[in-house]
């Protein structure tokens, strides 16, 4: 699964599923937006973008369905962390 980290500006990573055609932007505030049926040549042209958070704001936004972030981008101790927290971890 390719992924783009950016070193400047509000989305810090990118990340495609070629095969889903699913895009996971994780933002500067620490949330994930996920994008359905986006062409692989709208995850190179973000990546090469000179300022990829207008470009994800003029062709992505709007364009594409939301989804659900990739399981992959997920904490994996965040249900142990929520079971602690709340009394039902292991």
């Amino acid at each position: 699964m390719p992924t783009k980290t950016f070193t400047s500006g509000r989305i810090k990573q990118a990340d495609y599923d070629p095969a889903s055609q699913q895009l996971d932007l994780h933002w500067d505030h620490k949330t994930v937006l996920a994008y359905k049926q986006v062409p692989q040549e709208v995850y190179r042209r973000l990546c090469s973008a000179p300022t990829p958070a207008a470009y994800w704001e003029d062709r992505i936004a709007e364009e594409y369905p939301k989804g659900i972030p990739m399981t992959s981008s997920a904490d994996p101790d965040g249900a142990k962390k929520l079971g602690d927290l709340f009394g039902g971890g292991d």
